[in-house]
């Protein structure tokens, strides 16, 4: 039996595949990094599956999933907040052209599964009948109710989207469709028998067996296919899916529906009926979605599953590992020849009663984590975005499909190797009884999660046992057909059509949060997704002894193709005996955590977006707005010249008499002062506000600038740093230069690199070329204390790289069609200038001087 795909749907729109209904195959490699087959196999045997990936709006993602870390529906208040009356309504109107679409697909699935049942009900009475009327009764069950509701509903809905007024009221249709789910009701009470009856009929009956097996759902009208082959299994699980999703758009319409608008009121009372009905059902679907019968009759639920990286034998191996209710299975995807169906090799289990945690203390004695060099990583990521770019080149160019595969193939083992190899928070778990297994995890997020998911199940009264081969050959078998996360998470397995995610800057505002049952010393970190993983990005300060702190701190975070941000609360420890031998640093307790989708049509506005995550009972304000990297990177040069910020850095040494700008000497000596073995030195955002002061302070020249320096938190004065840079009206490198410094990055060979690298150095002019070498001794001596402060030579250069070189007009190249081809062309670039003089044995002012005599000053 084939799983539904995506082959025969035309793309309707982003919001097509929100609400899309069809689910992929398989993972593309193995557990070893070995290529696996794409997809499952012609008539491989595999069963539909919730699609309960973040898709939807944050706040729905998140509550479907049914963790306890979801986003609460911020009621709206007019309007939900953030959002302006006429995006709302457009947003309303693109939220129900997308349920239209999908409804129709599902009437066409309905409409499928009806069509055998008259002839079968017409043989019922003959004497060679194919089906009982009473097994014909059971297996189609409803379905003809289910389909005349939604039928009635889709061809009420059809002319009002169509026919578009903003004032249009359709909320009644749904208020109807909801009082209409008693239908699913008696459905759902059938579905198992239903069922476990075509299962039966089949194994007893060839014809009906054929039947089943290769049902024509009919294409949406505009689709080029005009049909799809799909199980009868598939189609009757539909309903079920449905119901949830019609729950998750009414969710997203209220969001959009002003206060005072007809709708509201009806859509509100259809959305209570369906969360009501739904709760009533969910202890009913939730088993079938996610359960393996034990030998011994007892219901095995798999919980949660995903992809980790293992090291195992000083190698590290993607795993995908699963977590049941009574036991943790680690497994790789096996190979197989075209046309066998797709199986999981299981490397390891532990059961539940039997997995500890161990304890720092116990850790040091593990073998040590040894991070992946990175300027590997960074030339991974380097490939990966050539390789976008030449995909988008051929695309344009409409190039033949087997390059583009070729291409495509190559940027998948890219990806794979940075997913391998990125990751560096370790995860140790033993089983009591025998071994430790290690795995490394980009993010405390999911490590978190998994480790709370595992401790929840432990709550219970659970046993340990040991499985027989059998056992545990059946239960890893049924992990293929019960897993939750069918794809590798790397950008390769996504569709064409899916955000390539933002680039530039997003501010967020931490204003405060409550519901803390005791007093506590408090702070957030925040965390967003750049090539596939997550990277700590800013960190709010503690508020300390409170239940309800209020932070009210803003940060600038740098964006790179990312989707989402997460927001970590934690409870500060100050216990120094609690220190995670692994990473040397004092374990923290993780409060709470949640996860919102960086929607670009919801966060590409110039106003503030203000919202609220909740958290295991905690609920966190915040607010957010985003700035595309081109508008945050324009050097606009200062009115007053009498300032630091904005003014020319040869303006700013003539007049302070100094080499090398007040500015950058003083946040630099503080820096070095207090700062250098900071985790995340220049990487973590400081507090907007205080930055924003401590450049008023210097553009003045206040007497008070070092008494505020030594009071203010060092990741504003490192951030006040980098916004000196950002600020020039030219980059430090100098707008004439770039060009150059572009092209003798590129050179292969090293001695004409060295020769042109050094040559431009000495073609700046006198102050930028003294504060760069000063910047440069500075940013190496920082990344000395790697160990301590995590921030490599790599990690500043990408941080001050596009800083200290971005041309003041970025010149526009006709082949660049994205913000994500000018990040991989330019930043990239920009980024590997700096690293040559980072990873270049100390450069002195006079040194280079002496040799001009040997070069031409033009260039």
């Amino acid at each position: 039996m084939e799983p539904l795909s995506h082959r025969g749907l035309p793309r309707l729109s982003w919001i097509d595949t929100l609400y899309s209904n069809f689910s992929y195959g398989a993972d593309d490699f193995d557990g070893e990094g070995n290529e696996e087959q794409k997809g499952p196999p012609e008539g491989s045997e595999t069963m539909p599956y919730i699609d309960e990936s973040p898709t939807m709006s944050p706040q729905l993602s998140a509550r479907s999933q049914g963790g306890g870390d979801s986003i609460s529906p911020t009621p709206p208040e007019g309007l939900a907040p953030g959002v302006e009356a006429g995006k709302g309504l457009e947003m309303r109107k693109l939220v129900l052209s997308g349920f239209l679409a999908s409804e129709e697909i599902y009437i066409n699935q309905l409409e499928a599964l009806l069509l055998p049942m008259k002839p079968l009900k017409a043989t019922a009475t003959t004497s060679q009948p194919v089906l009982t009327i009473q097994q014909i009764e059971t297996i189609f069950y409803k379905i003809q109710d289910i389909y005349e509701i939604h039928k009635e509903f889709y061809d009420n809905l059809c002319p009002k989207v169509q026919q578009w007024d903003s004032q249009v009221t359709m909320g009644h249709l749904f208020q109807k469709l909801a009082s209409q789910l008693g239908v699913y009701k008696a459905f759902v009470d059938n579905y198992k028998v239903a069922l476990e009856t075509a299962e039966k009929c089949s194994q007893s009956n060839n014809q009906f067996q054929k039947i089943s097996e290769e049902l024509k759902v009919k294409g949406p009208k505009d689709s080029k296919d005009s049909h799809t082959s799909v199980t009868m299994e598939a189609l009757l699980y539909k309903p079920i899916d449905r119901v949830t999703r019609s729950t998750l758009v009414l969710h997203d319409l209220l969001k959009h529906t002003p206060v005072d608008h007809p709708d509201y009121p009806l859509l509100q009372d259809a959305l209570r009926i369906s969360q009501n009905f739904l709760s009533s059902i969910n202890e009913d679907i939730d088993p079938r979605r996610t359960a393996v019968t034990t030998p011994k009759g007892e219901t095995r639920q798999l919980v949660k599953d995903g992809f980790l990286v293992e090291v195992s034998e000083s190698s590290r191996k993607l795993r995908h590992v699963f977590l049941f209710t009574d036991v943790l299975l680690c497994a790789k995807l096996k190979k197989t020849s075209a046309g066998k169906h797709q199986q999981y090799d299981c490397k390891w289990y532990i059961p539940l009663a039997d997995l500890v945690f161990p304890s720092p203390e116990e850790s040091e004695a593990s073998p040590q984590v040894h991070p992946f060099p990175d300027h590997e990583l960074e030339d991974m990521k380097m490939k990966i975005s050539a390789l976008k770019s030449e995909i988008q080149k051929e695309k344009a160019n409409k190039g033949q499909s087997r390059a583009i595969e070729r291409l495509k193939k190559k940027m998948f083992e890219n990806e794979f190797l940075l997913l391998l190899n990125s990751p560096t928070i370790p995860f140790r778990i033993h089983n009591r009884n025998g071994k430790s297994y290690l795995f490394l995890l980009s993010s405390d997020y999911e490590r978190s999660e998994w480790r709370e998911a595992i401790q929840k199940l432990q709550k219970k009264d659970l046993q340990a046992f040991v499985l027989s081969s059998v056992e545990l050959q059946v239960l890893t078998g049924s992990c293929f057909k019960l897993r939750t996360v069918h794809n590798i998470p790397v950008t390769s397995n996504k569709d064409d059509d899916e955000s390539p995610g933002l680039y530039g800057f997003l501010h967020v505002i931490v204003h405060s949060a409550k519901g803390f049952k005791q007093s506590a010393n408090l702070y957030c970190t925040l965390e967003v997704d750049s090539f596939g993983y997550f990277v700590s990005k800013a960190k709010t300060r503690v508020f300390r002894d409170t239940t309800e702190p209020k932070w009210d701190e803003e940060f600038e975070i740098e964006l790179e193709g990312s989707q989402s941000l997460r927001i970590l609360c934690y409870e500060k420890c100050y216990d120094k005996t609690k220190v995670n031998k692994d990473n040397n640093e004092i374990v923290d307790k993780i409060m709470g955590k949640g996860q919102i989708q960086l929607d670009p049509q919801t966060v590409e506005t110039k106003n503030w977006h203000t919202d609220v995550i909740e958290m295991n009972g905690i609920k966190v304000e915040f607010s957010m707005k985003f700035t595309s990297r081109d508008m945050s990177l324009k050097r606009t040069p200062s009115k007053k010249q009498t300032g630091v910020f904005g003014v020319k850095i040869s303006v700013v040494t003539k007049r302070e008499r100094s080499k090398v700008p007040y500015i950058v000497r003083q946040c630099v000596e503080e820096v070095e002062k207090r700062g250098i073995e900071e985790v995340g030195i220049y990487r973590i955002s400081g507090v907007a506000t205080d930055i924003q002061a401590l450049k008023a302070v210097f553009d003045a020249n206040n007497k008070d600038i070092l008494l505020m320096l030594s009071d203010m938190d060092i990741n504003a004065i490192a951030g006040t740093l980098k916004l000196y840079f950002r600020e020039l009206p030219e980059p430090l490198l100098t707008d004439r230069l770039y060009p150059a410094f572009m092209e003798g990055i590129a050179l292969s060979d090293p001695a004409a690199k060295e020769n042109c690298m050094m040559h431009l150095l000495r073609s700046l002019p006198d102050p930028n070329l003294i504060t760069f070498l000063f910047l440069l001794d500075h940013l190496k001596r920082v990344a000395e204390k790697e160990p301590i402060n995590k921030m490599s030579l790599h990690n500043l250069a990408t941080v001050f790289g596009p800083t200290l070189l971005r041309p003041s007009e970025v010149e526009s190249k006709a082949h660049l069609t994205s913000a994500a081809d000018i990040w991989s062309h330019d930043v990239m670039a920009q980024v590997q200038v700096l690293l040559y003089y980072l990873q270049h044995p100390p450069i002195s002012f006079a040194e280079l001087k002496r040799n001009t005599l040997y070069f031409s000053t033009d260039v």
